[in-house]
This record gives C-alpha cells, sequence and structure tokens, in this order.
C-alpha cells in the first residue's frame, strides 16, 4: 500500500490516460482512512480551482471524489488473483492380479435344480367395506331470541326465532319491564333499568306539578267570571 498520494506529474498522467479511454488504477492510503489498501478506477478529474477532492474514484458501483492525497497509482499486477496451480492427478495403482485357486480344495457345488413355473393364481379381489351407517342427528330447533328494549320513554318487548319474527315489538308498562330484568339476576342490568324509572318518574312528576299549577290557575279564572255574574 502507497504511503503518499498523486503527485503532479501523476495527475499529468492520469489525465492523458483519461484522455485516451483509459481508467487508471489506484490505491486509497492512509488518508483515505478504512478505504486504505483498496483498488479503484480514477473516472474523471474535475476542476481543482473548484474543490480539492477533483480525482473522481469508482469503488464498487459508487463514483466518489477525492484529493490526490487520498490516492496513489496502484503498483502492477496489484488486484489480479494468481492462476489456479494444477493439481497431480492422482497415481493409480495396478489391480493385484487374483490368484488361483486350487481345484482340489474347492468343493464342488451342486448344480441347481431346475424348477418348473407355477401357474400363479390370480388374487381375489377385495370386497369393497360397508359403510357404517352414520346416525342420524335430530335437527335442533334454530335459536330464540327475546328482546327487552327501552327508547322515547317506552318499553317494548319482541321474540325473534332464527330468521322469523315471532312477535313484533309491543309495549310493555315500566313494573313489568323491571319484573323481567330482575329474573335475569344481573345487578349492573338492573341498576340501569332503576336509573331509567328513576329519571321518568322525576320527569312524570314534574309534569304533573306543572298540570297542577295551570289547572289552579283555570279554577281561579273560573271562579272570578262565576263572581261576576
Amino acid at each position: 500500500m502507497a504511503g503518499q498520494g498523486l503527485s503532479t506529474d501523476e495527475i499529468q498522467g492520469i489525465r492523458e490516460a483519461l484522455a485516451a479511454g483509459r481508467k487508471p488504477r489506484v490505491v486509497f492510503t492512509e488518508a483515505a482512512g478504512q478505504m486504505a489498501g483498496q483498488l479503484g478506477q480514477v473516472v474523471e478529474l474535475t476542476d481543482p480551482a473548484a474543490s480539492e477532492e477533483f480525482v473522481v474514484v469508482r469503488f464498487g458501483r459508487d463514483e466518489l471524489p477525492f484529493s490526490p492525497a487520498d490516492v496513489a497509482i496502484a503498483p502492477k499486477g496489484a488486484g489480479r488473483r494468481p492462476a489456479a496451480e494444477a493439481k497431480p492427478e492422482p497415481e493409480q495403482v495396478p489391480a493385484a492380479a487374483p490368484e488361483p485357486a486350487f481345484v482340489l480344495d474347492t468343493p464342488r457345488v451342486p448344480a441347481p435344480r431346475r424348477e418348473e413355473p407355477k401357474a400363479e393364481q390370480p388374487a381375489a379381489e377385495p370386497k369393497p367395506a360397508k359403510r357404517a351407517a352414520k346416525a342420524a342427528k335430530p335437527k335442533t330447533p334454530p335459536g330464540l331470541t327475546v328482546t327487552l328494549a327501552y327508547a322515547e320513554g317506552e318499553w317494548t318487548v319482541a321474540a325473534q326465532q332464527g330468521t322469523k319474527a315471532l312477535a313484533r315489538p309491543y309495549v310493555v308498562k315500566p313494573a313489568e319491564a323491571l319484573r323481567m330484568v330482575a329474573l335475569v339476576d344481573v345487578p349492573g342490568v338492573q341498576e340501569a333499568v332503576e336509573q331509567i324509572l328513576a329519571a321518568e318518574r322525576a320527569e312524570a312528576e314534574q309534569q304533573a306539578e306543572k298540570l297542577r299549577a295551570e289547572l289552579a290557575e283555570i279554577e281561579a279564572r273560573l271562579a272570578e267570571l262565576r263572581e261576576a255574574r
């Protein structure tokens, strides 16, 4: 790895090489930091008066500007891989000749008996297994939904089984609605119903008080009219 950057003559030589269509190879010096020792190609020389980093080097897929102190002329043969050495072929060992067998010591093997081919019997076709009769499941009726609703000062009850409406919403008294909710035994729902009934009771009392006052005024007016006879 070169320890110094490009000289004036080397920069001039790079400029001439670029004009001839070549891209001189350079190596990054220690001044380039982490890229020291890596190889690149000079692709352009910009105006030195505009910036100190006027040497544009291609490194991998990037083209970045560097100063002359960051690069040096790469030595010849840098970056080339040495030719792979030919591996010697393993020596072939000749196979050992088989030793002659002693005929007297070898027992005689009787000739195999020739068997007559037997006629193959056709295999019996497997009988299809009988499917077990599935027990018929009883048809379950559709679900039943009973709805108790409160809207616009009225309590209504509706019933529906599946998609069929058994009873359309009809009005029930507040006392009946409270008894229905008491059967559910859900404290939160019962408290909500009691709050609604309490609000309705307070509103009814206000309306009754207002009507009493209006009735008193009407009666007083009627008494005055009677005295004027």
